[in-house]
């Protein structure tokens, strides 16, 4: 695997190392050695999977609070989408900055998400799925989330969002004096 620093502390693109020959190519998706090499989670206790069947659908921005926080690995199937995350932890140095990247099927791309960002997506094309590995299990009552469009983050999402959820729709701004959400 090959691990790319995003301007975002702690987050990485990771891209496949292919062996390939006539046949195709194999290549390891995960290796927890690797990834604890890199002071990065290794243990996922879920795999979640989920299918949107209109182009620019939007799932996010969510996240959970400590100690439910999560770490994601996430990798588009099918289709295409614009993965895009957001540094909630007070303490670092990117604070409050989001960084897009394009996951596909066709570029086999994936998203390393740390603990105490947000996460959420935009689908390029109908019927897109995505694949993610969470470290932490789900916990409704620690669930939070910040609004696609919020102007204190100014995320440049490739198109304006056709589907949505009306729980993504309301979730609160974030406070401009610099807490998490108002």
């Amino acid at each position: 695997m090959i691990f790319n620093e995003t301007p975002l502390k702690g987050a990485y693109t990771i891209e496949l190392e292919k062996r390939g020959d006539e046949r195709g190519f194999f290549a390891r998706l995960f290796c927890a050695r690797e990834f604890a090499e890199k002071n990065l989670a290794s243990q996922f206790v879920q795999i979640n999977n989920s299918l949107s069947g209109a182009r620019g659908t939007l799932r996010g921005m969510h996240y959970q609070l400590a100690p439910h926080d999560e770490v994601k690995l996430v990798r588009c199937i099918q289709g295409a989408l614009f993965d895009v995350i957001v540094d909630l932890r007070p303490d670092s140095p990117t604070f409050r900055r989001w960084h897009g990247a394009e996951l596909s099927a066709s570029n086999r791309r994936m998203m390393y998400v740390p603990a105490g960002f947000a996460h959420g997506f935009l689908t390029l094309k109908d019927d897109t799925e995505a694949l993610y590995l969470v470290n932490s299990f789900y916990a409704p009552d620690a669930e939070r989330g910040l609004r696609f469009n919020d102007p204190a983050l100014g995320i440049e999402w490739p198109s304006d969002p056709t589907v949505i959820s009306a729980k993504d729709e309301a979730w609160p701004l974030l406070d401009p004096a610099g807490g998490a959400a108002a």
